[in-house]
């Protein structure tokens, strides 16, 4: 189903019944991805006294409970409530859903013991554009990232330069393949969220940050109609399911 949009007075065509997913879906199961050393997520039926909320063992309707931490367990999208001692609700603070991004490629490099991307590779892969959002695809993009374990292996991260690169340019949706922007044990510094929600100026409500995104090495990097859904929890993040759509 093809629908017309309007870019930088350009005229685009998307079609509609061609997603492209970049979220990572949960799953109640040891394999799911995972961060932060918690439990992986819980989907199990329900049980009170004698009732257990599954067909197969003898209900009429399968009735789960589900246990999880967004910010752990897959894609999630947050908001400044997420380093802020007052609350924000991701739910109130995303009140828009369509945006243009730009899909890029970048492979950390090394920095002191660590993995990092730097300003001076967002300079090369993004130059002068102008975007409401960026996906950011690392290297190696190999199918593991949809049930690896995060936890004590020091992942990739931005440095605090690069987070502002994206302050600076206007970029309000951050999405990337990572379990943070910000380094796994960094003391609570927090640099890279509180630079690119300009935490110490005129805190930018309305910008997100999307983590743990899989972006398949069949989309090639460019520009992309993005749909940014979530689930309406009034919390700091919410799993949330991006998905692109080419431009013709």
């Amino acid at each position: 189903m093809l629908t017309t949009i309007k870019y930088n007075n350009r005229n685009y065509s998307i079609d509609l019944s061609k997603p492209l997913d970049i979220s990572i879906p949960m799953t109640g199961e040891a394999s799911n991805v995972n961060a932060w050393n918690i439990d992986y997520p819980k989907i199990e039926p329900h049980t009170e006294g004698e009732f257990i909320g599954a067909v197969s063992q003898g209900a009429s309707i399968n009735f789960n409970d589900i246990w999880f931490n967004p910010h752990a367990h897959g894609t999630h999208t947050e908001c400044v409530g997420h380093i802020t001692e007052e609350f924000h609700s991701i739910n109130k603070n995303l009140n828009r859903f369509f945006f243009f991004a730009e899909v890029i490629t970048i492979a950390p490099e090394k920095y002191q013991d660590d993995f990092v991307i730097s300003r001076k590779q967002l300079q090369y892969a993004f130059g002068n554009k102008k975007r409401d959002a960026l996906v950011i695809r690392t290297l190696p993009n190999l199918q593991d990232k949809v049930s690896r374990q995060y936890g004590n292996t020091n992942p990739p991260y931005l440095l605090e330069e690069a987070a502002q690169f994206f302050t600076n340019k206007g970029i309000e949706h951050l999405l990337i393949d990572l379990p943070s922007v910000d380094k796994e044990r960094d003391a609570g510094a927090l640099l890279a969220h509180k630079a690119f929600w300009n935490y110490e100026g005129v805190i930018r409500k309305q910008a997100t940050i999307t983590e743990f995104i899989f972006v398949p090495n069949s989309v090639e990097d460019g520009t992309y109609f993005l749909n940014l859904q979530l689930a309406p929890f009034e919390n700091d993040a919410s799993p949330s399911r991006p998905v692109l759509y080419k431009l013709e």
